[in-house]
């Protein structure tokens, strides 16, 4: 596990390849953002802008966060302060996803001395170095000594 001190800016964190199948696709989009060009093969195909089927940005982002907390292994867990998300390009049926967190600032609080804010930008990209996911993000994270109930 991962605390404050151990961090540097510049660090990098790389995770495993996850493959979005069809299958896993829809099945979100019913459950989560029911809209033609995550469900439908044929109707998608004629979609101005996705041409085709298209994950949803928020099982993007979802298996992002998965991939995220197997390679990013921060001591009592990922706890967000702040994030913002983009999605330059569709993810796709058969895509591999990977991400890459890259720290950009560490921030000891002034006022609850056990913690400090970490900011990072992740990219989650495809089999081709496309990104499809890019995020700027703080987390919580605790130093050794905390006591954290």
């Amino acid at each position: 596990m991962l605390y404050l001190e151990d961090l540097k800016v510049g660090d990098h964190f790389v995770s495993r390849d996850y493959e979005m199948t069809l299958e896993e696709i829809q099945q979100f989009a019913h459950l989560y953002d029911p809209q033609i060009f995550h469900t439908d093969v044929q109707q998608a195909a004629q979609h101005p802008v996705f041409q085709g089927i298209a994950a949803s940005g928020w099982h993007t982002a979802a298996v992002t966060m998965r991939l995220w907390t197997e390679c990013f292994p921060v001591a009592h867990g990922l706890i967000g302060s702040e994030s913002s998300l983009r999605w330059p390009r569709p993810t796709r049926p058969g895509d591999l996803i990977h991400v890459d967190v890259e720290i950009t600032a560490i921030s000891p609080s002034k006022t609850k001395l056990d913690r400090g804010l970490v900011s990072y930008v992740t990219q989650a990209l495809n089999q081709h170095g496309e990104v499809l996911l890019i995020s700027t993000t703080k987390i919580v994270v605790f130093r050794r000594d905390a006591q954290v109930a």
